[in-house]
């Protein structure tokens, strides 16, 4: 077999903006283009259902800010530390509770994907007690740019080299240089790529099938099929902390298990109210 090993060693910076030295990242390139691409989606099945440009403008103000405070805030509560750590070299890692304004500091990284989820649903539901709008309805129509969205982050990490895989002999491994000389497995490659699919897939069922189906269903998916990914995915990672060493699962496959049960359950509820309007049809 022929190794086809990728030595990846792109620079993170697109480049520095002159006078206040304040460096173009491709990983908040590829946030902007998640928004972006997202918003313009999102305004094709909106105006295919009869909503308007405004409701959706409302709606991205909200989704965009929930993301970033629950990615921003998933990362400091779930991985922490949350209290001051100090290494065998003597050195003081400060924990987020110890000190909570470094919370804020968003351009240093750290963004959690089930934090942003939970800060999507989060706003969504704060979305529709505003403005009477259905949630079943709204989740079935977001999940279709929620895998578009991650595809891009994804690409973000991949170009700023983190969320590495771990050590394999694959022939399509990468060698992330600013982390060592192994070659890996390039998960956050495989994510995006799914994460593509699965955008593809939920388009296709909202375009051709979205009458047949319970409202619910298309949410209860896309829960299963990311999150199942996504829990797979972990066994190709290397762990993002330390204290997830030697546990049988890591905090992205326990953070999963939650989202995969909470589709199964949305869409065995979809399958029972389709089926109880069916027999109300019927009996008519």
């Amino acid at each position: 077999m022929v190794n086809l090993f990728i030595h990846w060693d792109p620079s993170p910076e697109i480049f520095t903006i002159p006078g206040i030295d304040w460096p173009v990242r491709w990983y908040g390139l590829m946030w902007a283009l998640a928004f972006i691409a997202s918003h313009f989606i999102m305004n094709r099945v909106y105006k295919a259902e009869g909503r308007t440009e405004k409701q959706l403008d409302t709606l991205t103000l909200y989704i965009i800010i929930g993301t970033v405070l629950g990615a921003r805030l998933g990362h400091c509560l779930f991985y922490g530390p949350w209290f001051d750590e100090t290494l065998q070299n003597g050195q003081v890692i400060e924990g987020y509770l110890s000190h909570p304004l470094n919370m804020l500091k968003v351009y240093e990284g750290g963004l959690a994907s089930h934090g942003g989820a939970l800060g999507i649903l989060t706003a969504m539901i704060l979305y529709c007690r505003k403005t009477k709008e259905s949630w079943l309805w709204l989740f079935d129509r977001l999940v279709i740019v929620v895998p578009l969205a991650s595809a891009c982050i994804r690409i973000g990490n991949l170009i700023n080299s983190e969320i590495i895989g771990t050590v394999t002999n694959v022939p399509w491994a990468f060698i992330f240089v600013r982390e060592d000389a192994m070659p890996r497995h390039p998960a956050q490659l495989y994510e995006a790529i799914f994460c593509l699919l699965l955008f593809v897939l939920m388009y296709r069922l909202w375009k051709t099938k979205r009458n047949n189906y319970g409202q619910g269903f298309m949410f209860g998916l896309m829960c299963v099929l990311l999150f199942a990914e996504r829990f797979m995915d972990e066994f190709v990672k290397e762990n993002q902390v330390d204290f997830e060493n030697g546990n049988l699962l890591n905090m992205g496959q326990i953070l999963s298990i939650p989202f995969i049960l909470v589709g199964i359950f949305m869409m065995w509820r979809s399958y029972k109210l389709k089926n109880k309007e069916n027999q109300i049809s019927s009996s008519l």
